[in-house]
């Protein structure tokens, strides 16, 4: 069934008139003043955000050009999003030095670390560094972006759409290829600004 007929049956199964909502007005877009911020305090914003968990992933990507070493960075902002077509989506800060790298490449890895994997967290948090100096990986199927040794799974995507959101952009990528470790071991998670 194509969308049109998947629409067709959700009009049909919400019943008579369920075809003549009216459609939200559309809102007016436009930048933020600087004195129309929301007046919320960005310390306590982080403080009563971080009791949401979230697990912890390393986003990696291929060298764009010949002699660069590849891209990677530790992102705990991932989601999945869409099962037909295949998206998922990560956010990451406007100022990363990183997201250029894979921007260019145009193909991105996500990598699900476990729980022993902390330290390898840490070391792709790090701006500037050899962020792949011992580590071992291989290359993704579709992308050639490195895929992590002992991660708990493995997103291999196309760079879909960007978005803007604040003081970050919102990734949205095509899943071309995926997998998980048949271990079962604990996913790494992060809560109140420390590893769980």
């Amino acid at each position: 069934m194509g969308h049109a007929g998947m629409a067709a049956a959700a009009v049909r199964y919400l019943g008579p008139g369920a075809g003549q909502v009216e459609p939200l007005p559309r809102p007016e877009l436009r930048c933020v003043r600087d004195d129309e911020r929301a007046p919320v305090d960005p310390a306590e914003f982080r403080r009563v955000l971080g009791n949401f968990a979230t697990g912890v992933t390393v986003v990696t990507a291929p060298a764009a050009e010949a002699g660069e070493p590849p891209a990677g960075f530790a992102c705990q902002s991932f989601s999945s999003l869409s099962l037909d077509p295949p998206l998922v989506a990560f956010m990451v800060g406007r100022t990363s030095t990183t997201w250029p790298r894979i921007a260019r490449a145009g193909v991105f890895c996500v990598n699900v670390l476990s729980a022993a994997q902390a330290g390898l967290c840490r070391a792709f948090a790090v701006s500037g560094a050899d962020k792949f100096a011992g580590v071992t990986y291989d290359t993704a199927p579709a992308s050639g972006s490195p895929r992590l040794a002992g991660a708990l799974a493995w997103i291999d995507c196309a760079v879909h759409a960007v978005h803007t959101g604040g003081d970050h952009l919102i990734v949205v990528g095509r899943v071309n290829a995926l997998g998980a470790a048949d271990e079962d071991a604990p996913p790494l998670l992060f809560h109140r600004g420390r590893f769980v």
